[in-house]
């Protein structure tokens, strides 16, 4: 649950920034839509044309146009062929938009019947399929350029009511001047601007890409792990790839390989665009709510290289993204290679959907290339790397007369502006006030000067065995030390009237890659047979969905020291050494038949560990956000493998028992494009030596009502225990494949999943009379598996799941079948 405070900053400062008065406008900003004056329906292909100029435009198939442009003209010319045309005054310099009636001329045209083959689109859409090994850039044997990104946000839906709010008196003096965006005619604000410039190398073979950062500069940021997300490695859209990866959806493309089968195409024109007579293409889709897009593309003749494309989404099924926008020029290298010389990327993101009044935010992405390089490989070092992107330690030293030299093209009077607004905004009481809030609302902690307090939601909770649990944590701050950090926490719990506690320190050598160490203590309850993703035992959303009181907590007393060194970016060891005590459930005691179960158990208070575990992890080109402390994974479209080895270390610290512990586990989420997702996880496991149950497997159960992917939904805690073990969890998503084509559901944008979970397992002889099981326990002599199935996606953010069990059905306390419910968020 605990998110980063950079992310919080950020978005506060997308809210809340702001600027004195200013005159954004710059541009002549033109929308409208052109329709039939009987029928009032909408017409497509019709010219727009800026009087005096040869800037213009062409209505989409809603019969939509846009026009942004810095050229002076008075008015426009709207024309189309069978309809009188029509001139239109504008006014220069601002926002304004139009509904115009076109009337259809009196002038009948003799019968003219033509028979073509085939639709011409059609056949200029085979040759550029045809041609694409020569035009995509991914064929290349090696190729380098300079790249500038620059990032813009806007709030938009200014609106009076928003204007209002008691929070924001504070700052009214920015709504003197709000801007209105051509796209879906949004007012908006200006509020946020990033720059980087990089460089970036390829190679085919032997595979390699570098991407490095000369030079960041963001209004409110001066971070440089989240300037690796500022350059191009990780936003770049291929329109020559079948589909396209956005928003962790798989669009088609409209030159795929089938994209007779996707969309539909109508050539509308020809030109001649810099010295190449191109064919211009309009596409829309062929069935609504699929990941396609509808635009315009112009195609070279001869050559059939994309020269342009400018396409918009339709109504899909995508969460918070109420509009989107790509453009892509290609310009030819060396009279040969076609390659993105500019790239425009514009989003409309939303909690609701189509809403015009609820708040939400433009992302604006555009990205110069210049200096390219074909088919000239570096020598080997240059495209060595241990990190995804390498930013250099100067850069975001660079003072502004660099960026005035450097930039490829100037900042508008708006984007110069914007760097003013935040050092404004961050300095007022009333935003540092409302950002204290929000951090502890969304990391569940409290921050001050130099400690955070929390996280919240474990401040209460309640358990079948602690009554009410009353706790109280806490952490040093990053602005306290950027390499070390304390932390720890005290807990009491009414019915066992005991007191529990933890500390620990994290010392970090380097962040990227991780070179870290991580030393703790605690003495707490904890339960075994938890999935790694479960919600704990002391989460009070973990306390209220449950089944069932929780009576199986345990007592473990932990020393623990971990060095976590990463080679590159996914490639990584964990050396940990951890010293374990646990103590028996409800205070009774282990009872081990040390000289086999024929003579008396032998009881134990305790079982004492000393254990040296070497974790590795790999997971090939796995793209990560690094922190101070903390870091996430973005994850990897390859699979990613943890392989676990660990020795028990016999007489160490009181240590009672010799044993070897080996995992290997793969887990990887497969795209099939149209089709949606599979995720899978598979892992086997082994343990060697006589060990009393709590040393030995405890398969994740899950006795609460919410979806865990770790855990079996159906089984209970301590159900099954194993030495040598197999699991395979394997879900798919639909992303809504089959309610997307049912009219009445399709608006509710649900998303269909199902998944099943398999276990096999055994133990052996030795094990079995080693130690005195719970009551509840079983031993594994069939597989056991379940299955399932949910819709996600309700209300963007509920997930309701019915889940089967198909084996041991006979075994009292289980519940073969239930539903369960969870939060999840996703676009």
């Amino acid at each position: 649950m605990p998110k980063t405070t950079l992310i919080v900053k950020n978005i506060l400062l997308i809210i809340f920034l702001l600027l004195a008065s200013y005159n954004y406008g710059q541009l002549t900003k033109i929308s409208g839509k052109v329709i039939d004056s009987k029928t009032l329906k909408p017409l497509p292909f019709v010219n727009i044309q800026l009087i005096g100029t040869s800037i213009g435009s062409t209505t989409g198939f809603d019969g939509k146009f846009i026009i942004e442009t810095k050229v002076k003209s008075d008015s426009i010319l709207v024309s189309y062929i069978g309809y009188i045309a029509q001139k239109r005054k504008i006014k220069i310099g601002i926002y304004q938009n139009f509904t115009i009636e076109l009337k259809s001329s009196n002038f009948e045209l003799s019968e003219v019947v033509i028979r073509p083959k085939e639709n011409p689109a059609h056949a200029i859409l085979r040759n550029v399929i045809k041609n694409k090994q020569n035009n995509s850039l991914y064929n290349l044997e090696s190729y380098e350029y300079d790249i500038y990104n620059k990032i813009q946000i806007d709030a938009n839906n200014i609106t009076e009511s928003f204007k209002k709010k008691r929070s924001l008196k504070p700052f009214q003096f920015i709504f003197e001047n709000v801007d209105t965006s051509t796209i879906n005619g949004k007012s908006y604000l200006p509020l946020l601007l990033t720059e980087t410039v990089s460089k970036y190398y390829y190679r085919k073979s032997p595979s390699a890409e570098k991407e490095t950062i000369i030079a960041s500069r963001a209004s409110g940021i001066n971070n440089s792990s989240i300037s690796t997300f500022l350059g191009n490695m990780y936003q770049k859209i291929n329109i020559y790839e079948n589909y396209m990866g956005l928003f962790n959806k798989h669009f088609v493309s409209p030159v795929a390989n089938f994209g007779l089968r996707t969309y539909r195409y109508y050539l509308v024109d020809s030109a001649t665009i810099d010295g190449h007579w191109c064919y211009k293409l309009m596409f829309k889709p062929r069935r609504k709510q699929e990941l396609t897009f509808t635009g315009e593309i112009w195609i070279t003749d001869s050559i059939w290289a994309v020269k342009k494309v400018d396409m918009k989404i339709t109504e899909v099924n995508i969460n918070f993204i109420n509009a989107m926008s790509i453009a892509q020029s290609f310009n030819q290298v060396d009279n040969k290679y076609w390659m993105v010389d500019r790239e425009s990327f514009v989003v409309d993101f939303n909690v609701v959907d189509k809403s015009e009044k609820v708040t939400g935010f433009y992302g604006h992405k555009t990205t110069l290339f210049k200096n390219i390089i074909i088919n000239k490989p570096r020598p080997d070092e240059d495209y060595q790397t241990n990190v995804a992107v390498n930013v250099k330690d100067d850069a975001w030293d660079k003072p502004n007369n660099y960026w005035d030299s450097t930039r490829f093209e100037s900042l508008s009077q708006e984007e110069e502006t914007i760097y003013e607004m935040v050092d404004t905004i961050v300095n007022m009481p009333a935003f540092k006030n409302i950002y204290d809030i929000i951090t502890m609302v969304v990391t569940g902690y409290y921050q001050t000067k130099n400690f955070e307090i929390g996280p919240y939601f474990t401040l209460f909770s309640f358990n079948g065995v602690e009554g009410y649990r009353f706790k109280m944590g806490g952490r040093t701050s990053n602005k306290w030390n950027e390499k070390y950090r304390f932390y720890g926490h005290l807990a009491y719990g009414t019915r066992d009237q005991r007191f529990k506690y933890g500390l620990g320190a994290i010392v970090i050598f380097n962040k990227n890659p991780r070179r870290a160490l991580d030393i703790s203590y605690k003495k707490d309850m904890e339960q075994l047979g938890e999935s790694v993703r479960a919600l704990k035992q002391d989460n009070i959303v973990s306390s209220i969905f449950r089944r069932s009181p929780n009576y199986s907590l345990t007592m473990v007393e932990q020393y623990k020291a971990a060095f976590n060194y990463e080679y590159f970016n996914g490639f990584s060891n964990i050396l940990t050494f951890t010293r374990r005590e646990v103590f028996p459930l409800m205070d009774q005691k282990f009872q081990i038949y040390e000289n086999g179960n024929t003579n008396p158990p032998t009881a134990y208070n305790s079982l004492i560990t000393s254990e040296i575990e070497l974790k590795t992890h790999f997971a090939y080109k796995e793209v990560f956000l690094v922190e101070k402390f903390n870091r996430k994974s973005f994850g990897t479209k390859y699979p990613r493998l943890n392989i676990w080895y660990a020795y028990g270390i016999p007489n160490l610290l009181k240590s009672q028992f010799s044993y070897h512990k080996f995992q290997i586990a793969v887990r990887q989420r497969v795209n099939l494009w149209s089709f949606g997702y599979t995720s899978y996880i598979l892992s086997w496991g082994k343990i060697w030596g006589n060990l009393p149950y709590p040393l030995l497997e405890v398969h994740p159960g899950n006795e609460t009502y919410s979806y865990d992917d770790y855990a079996f939904s159906r089984m209970n805690y301590y159900e099954f225990i194993s030495d040598e073990y197999f699991v395979a969890n394997i879900s798919h998503n639909f992303q809504g494949l089959f309610f997307n084509h049912i009219p009445l559901i399709r608006k509710l944008k649900w998303r269909e999943v199902v998944y099943g979970k398999f276990l096999l397992g055994k133990i052996s002889k030795e094990n079995q009379e080693y130690s005195e099981f719970p009551i509840n326990t079983s031993v594994l002599t069939k597989p056991y598996y379940e299955v399932g199935a949910g819709i996600e996606n309700i209300f963007k953010v509920i997930r309701v799941d019915a889940s089967w069990r198909l084996s041991y059905l006979d075994k009292p306390n289980i519940y073969p079948f239930g539903f369960m419910i969870t939060l999840k968020v996703d676009f």
